[in-house]
């Protein structure tokens, strides 16, 4: 049986007052015209994982404009131990989300990862190889968590410590309490990037191993050097020391650039396009978007090889840009993950290759029209 949701219920969630589908398991079409609400709907479900979802909006901008109840969005998942009904949801006033799960309060967000995972493509995105390095850093941890749950609450504590730092550091705060602020960030450091570390190894293992597959092109990942004069320690008390011993070292230079200079939070992520052997931000916009694509689905194998759970992959507006050709490849190889897929698009033509293999929903002012 393929892991899949059978049930989705929003309320006051963006543009939807109320929606309701029940799903068999095929992929999801989701079309209509811009505006209409498609891309809310996947970013609902972007929310049954850790983080901000895909559009990594705080939990209070989320809710139907005008409303005074609070959003919410319910899920039922169905597994190889039976189904699961999890929830997530704020209420005015809240300083974050909460979680259900099968009627419970769960411990964490994360707890939902024992049920799902969730990978993301959005137009946003389509300039990732060409942008700035911090978005790269974000695709990267957002591929990590889906391996690691708790690896987006360990960035998220890194840059709350780091944020503090500095602003000790240029209040002249107490030296003991910057020195806890280092230990703690010290700590997130070196599990932030060894997880890092450890996830391009296997993602870039798995990619060799499938060069064979030529629907999309395979890339070299690489991140670049967190220290100058040598590699980093690969143990994570010796990396831990190092970091600690990093920040002491430069809160002089850093006090006077009014931030912290150096630390995992100053890495970029090098992606070559490797049949060509050249940086892909060279490549051309559509050999991006394909290179894009293809790391995507790397990943989502890899998910399921390490976790054995395949990401439900939410892909929005994927086919605008892909020839005929791509666009089916893309959907065998969605087909051959093994995993339900909600996809969007204006034009249902762009879908016509998935014939049957698709649940068809219009989307039209924040209501759902099921077509078939």
């Amino acid at each position: 049986m393929i892991r899949h949701l059978s049930r989705l219920r929003l309320t006051a969630f963006r543009n939807y007052t109320a929606a309701a589908l029940d799903l068999d398991g095929r992929h999801l079409v989701l079309t209509g015209s811009n505006g209409a609400g498609k891309t809310n709907l996947l970013e609902a479900i972007s929310l049954l994982s850790p983080g901000r979802g895909l559009r990594r909006a705080t939990f209070d901008a989320v809710g139907e404009q005008g409303s005074d109840t609070g959003w919410a969005v319910a899920a039922t998942v169905e597994t190889e131990a039976g189904p699961t009904d999890i929830g997530t949801g704020a209420s005015p006033g809240d300083s974050g989300r909460r979680v259900r799960i099968n009627g419970a309060n769960a411990r964490s967000v994360e707890a939902m990862s024992e049920y799902l995972r969730v990978l993301w493509l959005t137009p946003a995105m389509d300039g990732l190889f060409s942008g700035p390095a911090s978005d790269r850093r974000r695709f990267l941890d957002r591929l990590v968590t889906t391996l690691i749950p708790s690896h987006g609450a360990a960035v998220s504590d890194y840059d709350k410590a780091m944020r503090q730092r500095n602003r000790l550091l240029e209040e002249g705060g107490d030296v003991r309490w910057l020195g806890a602020i280092e230990a703690q960030m010290a700590e997130l450091g070196a599990s932030i990037h060894l997880a890092r570390v450890d996830s391009l190894e296997h993602l870039q293992t798995l990619i060799a191993h499938s060069l064979e597959d030529e629907s999309f092109p395979a890339a070299d990942l690489a991140l670049t050097p967190l220290w100058e004069d040598g590699p980093a320690p690969t143990v994570s008390s010796e990396l831990e020391t190092s970091l600690g011993e990093l920040w002491l070292g430069s809160r002089g230079l850093d006090r006077a650039a009014g931030r912290t200079i150096y630390g995992p939070h100053r890495l970029d992520l090098e992606v070559t396009y490797r049949q060509k052997g050249m940086p892909a931000a060279l490549g051309s916009t559509g050999e991006q978007k394909a290179l894009l694509i293809g790391l995507i689905l790397a990943h989502a194998r890899l998910v399921h090889h390490r976790t054995g759970i395949t990401p439900f992959l939410l892909l929005d507006e994927i086919a605008a840009h892909l020839d005929p050709d791509r666009r089916r490849a893309l959907f065998g190889a969605l087909d051959g993950l093994g995993t339900q897929c909600f996809l969007t698009g204006t034009d249902s033509l762009l879908f016509a290759d998935l014939g049957e293999r698709a649940q068809a929903v219009t989307v039209r002012d924040g209501r759902l029209l099921t077509e078939r």
